[in-house]
């Protein structure tokens, strides 16, 4: 992870894979000629090396290309080789904006790396199929995978293709909120506990819109309730999905699923289909989800919405800490907490993001990469320059109190982080789709129909949606 706000951010959500329509990575699947790879730092010394197994770390399709990380992963890589006298770490760093189609070209030419990451999730599914079932190495070397969240160790195993990775970095998702706009409104505070109720009602999407029509307000002082309430003037806002109106992110609030069935047709999720009604009509009849119009504006902190200070809740990830202003450096929301995710029919569901290395399937060294794999994944000065909330459970206490003297004096009920982790959806909703790159920009294109026209019938956009994918994945 990289930091802080604007357009630092958008640099958090290119390494993360989201938000950047304009620039996906392309295809591992398909044909690269052999070209000369744009890598800008290469360690490999022949002499230093003297005849140890070389295993290639490659850095880029993730975070990781940022001077100050490059400092340190050199460092990391120089005290791995300076420990031991049989491997040699060759550490390869290639710029986020071409490492994809780099790696595809290496893919293809038949040299690919040992070592990929931190990637995630949208970055290791364009590689589907690429990535070497860990499960074998596990049990040879007698890993304790109770160090982690049982369901984040399931989040890396993915059905055909075995234990693709172990945990590094997670990012659970949850609601920020700014105490000071309830406050003025006489609201309570939304439950931070998973099965607390709010003002006597079930912690649900129903009592969300509620309270969040509530907390919309126009230049008048109307609520979104007000029959006054004018919804072209709106200075305030109750909801919204921060960086994260793409369609299947949206969905999973309502459940986990993926746009495809298991004959390989492509299928909208029913859940999906009332979420993207619900987000719909909060954005252009309910009017307390700002469109795009209002995202991209001014007031709203041109789509840094929460940050803007005229938003009440956002529902995002733990990376987006990157992109909230602490009061020492002016920031706009002086005091805000976290909040749990409201359920669905019942079911919660916090959808995750999480950072990962994988050892490529065609490795000619797995135990030796798996080695080095294991080192790395567990490197405390890797998780401190990424800016990565560790997925090892005894090293979380430390980052939580590097995010506390951040935000100073704020003070931030963090424990809802970690509860959120055992909520997470699986299947991931960015887990790979047959001829990915098209499926995402079809997903992309919906996503900005949705944001940006009123008077749809979502059920029919769903529909037309469905029939692209379909020809999309039976083309690939």
């Amino acid at each position: 992870m990289l930091k802080r706000a604007l357009p630092a951010c958008g640099a958090v959500l290119m390494a993360l894979g989201l938000g950047m329509s304009s620039s996906l990575p392309a295809l591992a699947q398909q044909t690269v000629p052999p070209t000369p790879t744009p890598v800008a730092v290469d360690n490999f010394n022949p002499a230093a090396a003297n005849g140890r197994t070389v295993v290639k770390w490659y850095v880029g399709l993730g975070t990781g290309a940022q001077p100050a990380q490059i400092e340190t992963e050199k460092k990391v890589v120089d005290q791995f080789n300076a420990s031991q006298s049989s491997i040699y770490v060759n550490l390869q760093i290639v710029d986020n904006r071409v490492a994809s189609s780099t790696l595809a070209t290496q893919i293809a030419a038949g040299n690919p790396p040992d070592i990929v990451g931190p990637v995630g999730t949208v970055g290791r599914a364009t590689f589907d199929g690429n990535w070497l079932d860990l499960n074998p190495l596990i049990e040879a070397n007698n890993v304790d995978l109770s160090v982690y969240e049982p369901s984040v160790v399931q989040n890396y195993n993915l059905p055909g293709q075995g234990q693709v990775g172990l945990p590094f970095a997670v990012y659970p998702s949850f609601i920020y909120f700014n105490k000071d706009l309830f406050d003025e409104a006489g609201l309570p505070y939304p439950p931070q506990r998973f099965g607390d109720t709010y003002m006597g009602k079930e912690w649900n999407f129903d009592t969300l819109r509620e309270i969040g029509m509530k907390l919309t307000v126009d230049d008048r002082g109307n609520d979104a309730n007000s029959p006054e309430f004018a919804p072209d003037r709106i200075v305030q806002f109750g909801f919204h999905t921060q960086f994260g109106t793409e369609p299947r992110a949206v969905g999973t609030l309502f459940g986990a699923a993926k746009p495809i069935d298991a004959n390989g047709n492509a299928v909208i999720p029913p859940n999906w289909l009332q979420m993207w009604n619900w987000f719909y009509t909060g954005e252009f009849t309910d009017h307390f989800i700002p469109n795009q119009a209002y995202r991209n504006s001014d007031l709203f902190g041109k789509d840094n919405v929460f940050n803007s200070g005229n938003l009440a809740m956002a529902y995002t990830h733990l990376w987006y800490t990157c992109c909230i202003d602490p009061v020492s450096k002016g920031g706009k929301v002086h005091n805000w907490d976290i909040a749990v995710v409201p359920s669905y029919n019942g079911v919660t569901t916090a959808k995750l993001h999480a950072d990962s290395f994988g050892i490529m399937k065609a490795s000619q060294h797995p135990n030796e990469a798996f080695k080095v794999y294991q080192y790395l994944i567990s490197n405390p000065e890797l998780f401190k320059v990424y800016g990565a909330m560790p997925a090892i459970k005894s090293m979380q206490a430390d980052f939580f109190g590097s995010l506390d003297q951040q935000f100073a004096p704020n003070k931030v009920n963090w424990s809802v982080a970690l509860a959120s982790l055992q909520y997470i959806d699986l299947p991931n909703h960015e887990e790979g789709l047959p001829n990915y790159l098209k499926a995402r920009q079809a997903l992309t294109d919906f996503e900005t129909l949705i944001t940006t026209t009123p008077g749809l019938d979502i059920n029919i956009e769903a529909a037309k949606l469905e029939g692209t994918l379909n020809a999309i994945y039976h083309g690939a």
